[in-house]
């Protein structure tokens, strides 16, 4: 068994590759043995097919707002919408979103789903700055023509399962608010230098235990690499791990994803996810 921690991106490239931590859980523990870049999609493509049982946490929604699908009159179930949204262009996609949110009630441009609500996170509909739309594009239908057992979208027998993880509300459980990603430079970025360390601590130590019911081994040089990526996402790659780790010791309960979840729209695996 092993598990998997995926820091997605839309453009995969040398400079911003898909990071892929991966680790090997024990009871009570998560080594993480080693930090993978993949740099295009056909790469990505592959990796889905790496022989189980294994569990991965992926950082893109894998599903839209309820309320946009029946507002554009899409198929309701979740392989059917997806289905649909990949036969359009990227560009296409973009636009018919745009066109939505241009001409929404103020208020109802950006709607989020039952879970973002819950786990504090940005709507799948945004296109700009953090470009979470086109995350889902990317990763949704590749997740789509696949054989994985994506939970809770489209459940299967297989023994590879696909969870949506966010390292943010991971991050702001161990840390609280500090922003841990480069914005700036001097006292700034020494501040956010400061909080991938504690980050680092607290995936280590009782922290993190106490949230997620283990720790994560981490060699010296990979812990290095973590805190000087000022990008994050190497450490996001890790946070995602953590909440797969987390749902692994959950299989037997659903991997921690509430019953009554909507499943057309998709769940981030977290303790701290609370249904509202």
């Amino acid at each position: 068994m092993l598990v998997y921690g995926i820091d997605f991106t839309s453009s995969p490239s040398r400079a911003k590759p898909i990071v892929v931590a991966v680790c090997h859980p024990r009871p009570g523990r998560l080594n993480l043995h080693q930090l993978l870049r993949i740099r295009d999609f056909g790469a990505f493509e592959t990796s889905l097919q790496e022989p189980g049982p294994w569990v991965a946490a992926m950082d893109f929604p894998f599903g839209l707002p309820e309320r946009l699908i029946r507002d554009l009159g899409w198929p309701g179930k979740w392989s059917r919408y997806t289905q649909h949204v990949a036969a359009l262009t990227r560009n296409e996609f973009e636009n018919l979103l745009r066109l939505y949110m241009a001409v929404a009630p103020k208020g109802q441009k950006q709607l989020r789903r039952q879970t973002d609500t819950s786990a504090g996170a940005l709507s799948p509909m945004k296109l700009d700055y953090v470009p979470l739309a086109k995350m889902y594009y990317e990763g949704a239908r590749r997740l789509q023509t696949s054989d994985l057992n994506v939970l809770p979208c489209r459940p299967t027998d297989d023994s590879r399962v696909v969870l949506e993880g966010y390292p943010g509300l991971a991050a702001r459980q161990l840390i609280g608010r500090r922003s841990y990603k480069i914005t700036g430079r001097g006292k700034q970025e020494q501040a956010r230098h400061d909080a991938r360390v504690g980050i680092v601590r607290a995936l280590t130590g009782q922290k993190a235990f106490d949230l997620y019911g283990l720790r994560v081994d981490i060699g010296s040089f990979l812990i290095e690499e973590l805190v000087d990526d000022s990008l994050g996402d190497l450490l996001d790659a890790v946070l995602c791990a953590t909440q797969a780790g987390w749902a692994l010791a959950h299989n037997s309960d659903g991997y921690g994803i509430p019953p009554n979840c909507n499943s057309r729209e998709g769940w981030i695996v977290d303790p701290g996810n609370r249904p509202p």
